[in-house]
């Protein structure tokens, strides 16, 4: 009996997980851009007054992702395992460094799990993560469905970066430490666009203006990322870049060595002797 190399990925992108996945995000989307995309003469307050239903609605959608990609891919008592185990470390790692200068080791355990584990693994275990690590922390509210696709996509996003089955060493690992640095930055920045609308007690010129056009928001949403979250995003960067060169290699051949001895998907095939 033997079985063959595993390549392919703990959970699969089906095609309810994909429709499912497609339709969140496009939520998410909105939610995160509305600011920029409003008409000048809508007001603030009215979506603060819906902010509730939305947060609610991206919960369920989020939930509907993770049914469906796990219902659809088969994903079995390993997977879950492994699901738990990862999603527990990353809630683990998330308070080490809290409110130092983005110092968030959790970012990098993400990447490199995203990048062995595939996409739709890699979504369900970012969304996961965040809500177990904000159970753990006590940052439950409005902002975590937002967190929680944020962070999605982040993982996601590793799982999607060419070469998963033939580029290893160096090349790899510059790889992920590059995606790592840049999404650490957008995942910054698409965080900024759920609460930046609501600091209009702000007296300065970076706060939301529902009366601005798209061009004045968008440099005024520019201007209060540079004022507030630019040295965050930079140490949260650069943390998952050090990282990533530094530990990267040992996690990654951890992982694929667990992935190939779990045999998530692979058929076992009998061979005549």
């Amino acid at each position: 009996m033997t079985t063959p190399e595993v390549r392919t990925r703990a959970v699969r992108l089906g095609p309810r997980s994909l429709a499912a996945l497609c339709l969140v995000s496009a939520v998410g989307v909105a939610g995160f851009g509305w600011p920029l995309f409003a008409d000048p003469s809508s007001q603030v307050a009215a979506h603060a007054q819906d902010a509730p239903w939305l947060f609610a609605g991206l919960l369920v959608l989020l939930v509907a992702v993770v049914t469906a990609t796990i219902s659809e891919s088969g994903l079995g008592p390993k997977a879950v395992a492994m699901l738990g185990v990862l999603a527990a470390t990353g809630a683990a790692l998330r308070p080490i460094g809290a409110g130092t200068a983005g110092i968030e080791p959790m970012f990098f355990l993400m990447v490199l799990s995203g990048r062995v584990l595939g996409p739709g693994f890699g979504f369900v275990l970012g969304s996961v993560t965040m809500f177990s690590s904000a159970l753990l922390t006590g940052g439950v509210g409005p902002w975590l469905p937002f967190q929680m696709l944020a962070m999605g996509w982040f993982t996601m996003g590793a799982g999607l970066l060419p070469g998963p089955d033939q580029l290893r060493g160096r090349g790899e690992l510059v790889l992920l430490a590059a995606y790592g640095f840049c999404a650490a930055f957008a995942y910054g920045t698409v965080m900024n666009l759920a609460g930046w609308p609501f600091m209009g007690a702000l007296a300065s010129n970076v706060a939301f203006d529902p009366h601005a056009d798209v061009t004045a928001n968008l440099a005024r949403f520019l201007a209060y990322c540079l004022a507030t979250s630019l040295g965050w995003d930079l140490g949260r960067a650069v943390v998952t870049v050090v990282l990533t060169l530094t530990l990267g290699a040992t996690l990654l051949k951890a992982l694929r060595r667990a992935t190939r001895r779990a045999a998530f998907e692979t058929p076992v095939t009998f061979e005549s002797r």
